[in-house]
């Protein structure tokens, strides 16, 4: 089989690289990506390691590109992705890279400092204005109060404080907005109310220097009088992060005052935009190489950090390294070793020596865009044991079919796949929207299995002939509905009939796709169909789990277990056929052998599967006469219960006399030659438990012999000890969970059929209550009214429900068919994935 039905072969390899072309090696080999490195240094801490001061060094290169990425987001200028992939850079470039990035940084922060400043300043300098501006009319009142030769009060209660010849002083400044309020009640109660307060707000929104955010604040004045209420007034203001601005006292010294700094925030506006402009130019400079630097500083540090994964040989000259990789791709590793080696310069070539170890490899199985989406299914439950039978290729099918069982209309189906079909065609203007969107990114990433369940989801609904909960009249009705006394106006009404199978038009015309549309309109419509799709359920379910079945064949004849092709498959098989695979076969045979006259002399399948378990007779018969029927059910049911005991002694007493042989054999060996007789025995025992013994890890390399030898090594392999108890509970949790699983299982299909009654009943709720009002409404106008008004609402529900919610109910319950009824026969999933060093993988999932 191709490594889509089973994983790749793999096997362990050694590198021996010089350490001049180490690094080159390395890059070459992660550009490939079909080599898993093993640590050979667990033991040693992070810190302690070779190239530790490399990984350092990458990480403040990565440091400095994630500040500068910032600073280019935050001005809003575009990162072009990276269209090119550049190679990793000799470590000799390093330092080139470093200086580089040493030098934007610290010019990007001094162009930062400079116009932060310069912000800082141009702020004072607009607040002073606002404040030259607003106190023009706080001491405008004062004047005219001083006209009116009244006595002023401060903001207290306790009587007159000042007259016309007192003389006040103050200080005006700028205060958040927010902090007003708490600002106004300190000054009374510090001040016991001998202050008197000015208010007035700046209109246009302040920039703040540092974050850029935008803030509102008000200019204030304080009038006092004595330097003891002057300095609790600048404590407060202090406390408050109130700015202070110098205000004199005379008009004429303002007007100048502001005519200044009017003339000072004019250059301040044309030195900033200068600024800006530079600041622009640098980070758009930068911006362009951006996504090329980063590819090559994780590329850099990946490498390294491989590196330290190697040991050094007691010459410290070569660089020794252990491996996992295809088999089939040993010839482009080799190759990309030999190109890493020239371009490093070395004269000594890279050695790639394959190894025998009696470690489990890991589980590699190759895909592509379309079939990563189903092996991701898979994974995702449990990696697949090496080598063993692959799910992934079966579910490309099984999967969408049974989806579209249960959400099988051809409306809801039409829109699904062709939302998916957009997202197939727009792939790639996708992949850095829906793509990196962590909501959206499943959906888009699933675009192809939603391609299949829509596409199966419109046949299963030309099968269901349902159209959004409709049914569409394409060959003509089979049904003789005048001679049950309903005419074509009786169709064409709302009314509904009970029909009756007998009567129609020819007993050789058959609707020939699908359901009948006469049943849309039928009072026993639920009766019919729930009958149809609860017997199909158990048609697909049955013949799912047998092909389940099926496939544990193949990974036992794979793995040469001829015990477990006897004591397993056999007798699984067995029980599965007589019980339930009559069962189906008694579906079938109802429909064939009782047409529409005879149906009500059919026979119960309930009924009939009850009274063959309980070794009853068959009345009414099926087939044949009762007694054909009732001895072929016995001994079937007798056949399904010698497989249990068949299934759960058998095999423990066969490994149990297997160990006994070995231990004798190996007990009553001559010690002439220890060594040949060790020999003999291991290629006894191993001869022996090579065809029977499930116990031994799956053939390497399908058995073969290649250039690094044999298949199998041929000593050292430490087996573990028989415990009989141990094997035996083992297999009667097996034959128990078989045997009731078989039961469980099957009656776990019938989801298909009762999610496709609910999907159906809700499609057709949906239609009934909205667009029903305007389809039923006398007139036209009014019916196209209402249409309009509840095409928006019937549409809205019919995607957020019968697309979304139910398409991710029908997509959870099939999930579970495959984890569990299917993939339970013959799945062991207990391998671990194959990651290869790979810069593609590594570039993809950089936020990690």
């Amino acid at each position: 089989m191709g490594s889509l039905f089973r994983s790749e072969e793999m096997c362990k390899a050694q590198l021996f690289l010089q350490s001049e072309a180490a690094f080159s090696c390395v890059s070459e080999l992660g550009e490939l990506g079909l080599v898993q490195f093993r640590d050979l240094n667990p033991d040693v801490n992070a810190f302690r390691r070779k190239f530790v001061n490399e990984v350092r060094r990458c990480d403040e290169m990565e440091r400095k590109l994630r500040y500068l990425e910032r600073e280019i987001l935050k001005s809003q200028i575009p990162i072009p992705e990276a269209t090119d992939n550049p190679e990793a850079p000799a470590p000799r470039e390093m330092i080139d890279l470093e200086s580089n990035f040493e030098k934007l940084e610290n010019e990007s922060r001094e162009v930062n400092s400079n116009q932060e400043a310069l912000k800082r300043n141009f702020l004072e300098l607009t607040e002073l204005k606002h404040i030259l501006r607003k106190t023009q009319h706080f001491f405008d009142e004062m004047h005219d109060a001083d006209k009116d030769e009244e006595s002023h009060t401060l903001l207290g209660e306790e009587g007159p404080r000042i007259g016309q010849a007192m003389r006040l002083g103050f200080v005006a400044g700028v205060i958040e907005r927010g902090r007003l309020a708490a600002f106004e009640q300190m000054l009374w109660r510090v001040c016991r109310g001998n202050v008197f307060l000015r208010l007035a707000e700046i209109e246009e929104p302040l920039e703040d220097p540092s974050s850029g955010d935008e803030m509102l604040k008000n200019v204030f004045i304080i009038f006092f009088q004595g330097d003891q209420l002057k300095s609790r007034v600048k404590k407060i203001c202090e406390g408050f992060r109130a700015m202070l601005y110098p205000c004199p006292e005379s008009q004429s010294e303002r007007r100048e005052m502001a005519l200044g700094v009017m003339t000072r925030i004019e250059d301040f506006k044309a030195v900033l935009v200068q600024t800006d402009e530079h600041r622009s130019r640098v980070l758009s400079s930068a911006a362009r190489k951006l996504s090329l630097w980063f590819i090559k500083v994780r590329k850099l540090k990946a490498i390294y950090h491989t590196l330290n994964l190697f040991n050094l040989d007691v010459t410290q000259k070569c660089l020794i390294a252990e491996c996992w990789c295809p088999v089939a791709d040993l010839s482009q590793i080799q190759i990309a070793l030999r190109r890493g080696t020239e371009r490093s310069g070395s004269s000594v070539q890279s050695i790639l020596n394959r190894v025998d170890t009696d470690e489990a490899p890991p589980t590699y199985n190759k895909t592509n865009k379309f079939t990563s989406v189903f092996q991701s299914i898979v994974d995702s439950y449990g990696v697949s044991t090496y080598r063993e039978v692959n799910p992934a290729p079966y579910a490309i099918i099984t999967f969408p079919f049974l989806f579209s069982v249960m959400f099988g209309d051809l409306g809801h189906g039409a829109i699904m796949a062709i939302f998916a079909l957009w997202m197939i065609l727009r792939e790639k203007p996708l992949a850095n929207t829906l793509g990196k969107n962590e909501m959206l990114a499943p959906i888009y990433g699933g675009r192809y299995i939603i391609f299949l369940m829509g596409l199966f989801s419109i046949y299963a609904g030309f099968i269901y002939n349902d159209l959004f909960s409709k049914s569409v009249n394409i060959f003509g009705s089979s049904w003789n509905v005048s001679g049950q006394g309903f005419s074509e106006a009786d169709l064409e009404s709302e009314g509904s009939f009970q029909l009756n199978p007998v009567n129609t038009t020819s007993k050789d015309y058959i609707y020939p796709f699908g359901i009948d549309p006469i049943w849309q309109v039928a009072i026993n419509k639920l009766s019919f169909l729930n009958s149809f799709k609860m017997k199909i359920s158990v048609i697909f379910g049955v013949t799912q789990m047998t092909f389940g079945v099926f496939l544990s064949f193949l990974n036992h004849s794979y793995f040469r277990s001829n015990l477990n092709i006897f004591c397993q498959f056999i007798p699984e098989m067995i029980f599965l056929l007589s019980i339930f695979g009559y069962l189906v076969f008694m579906i079938v045979a109802k429909w064939f052998f009782f047409d529409a006259t005879s149906s009500g002399q059919a026979p119960s399948l309930i009924i009939t599967l009850i009274d063959m378990v309980m070794l009853g007779g068959a009345d009414p018969p099926l087939y044949g006469d009762g007694t054909l029927q009732s001895t072929i059910q016995t001994g079937l049911i007798a056949v399904a219960v010698i497989c249990a005991p068949w299934m759960l002694f058998v095999k423990p007493f066969i490994l149990k006399k297997q160990n006994d042989r070995k231990v004798a054999r190996e007990g009553h060996l001559p010690n002439r030659n220890p060594a040949v007789a060790d020999e003999r025995s291991s290629i006894v025992v191993f001869d022996e438990l090579q065809g029977e013994s499930e116990t031994d890890p799956p053939p390497k390399y399908n058995g073969k012999e290649d250039q690094a030898g044999p298949s199998h090594s041929g000593g050292g392999h430490e087996e573990e000890e028989f415990e009989f108890g141990e094997v035996f509970v083992h297999q009667a949790i097996h034959t128990i969970e078989f045997c009731l699983g078989c039961v469980s299982h099957t009656a776990s299909y019938l989801r298909l059929w009762a999610l496709s009654l609910a999907h159906a009943e809700l499609s057709e709720v949906l239609w009934t209550m909205l667009l029903g009002i305007g389809l039923g409404a006398d007139g036209p106008v009014l019916g196209t009214i209402l249409i309009w008004a509840t095409f928006a609402v019937w549409a809205t529900l019919t995607i957020g429900i019968l697309l979304f919610m139910e398409g991710l109910s029908a997509f959870l319950h099939t999930l579970r068919l495959h984890w569990v009824e299917f993939q339970s026969k013959f799945f062991r999933g207990e391998g671990y994935a194959f990651c290869p060093f790979s810069f593609k993988v590594i570039l993809e999932n950089r936020d990690d």
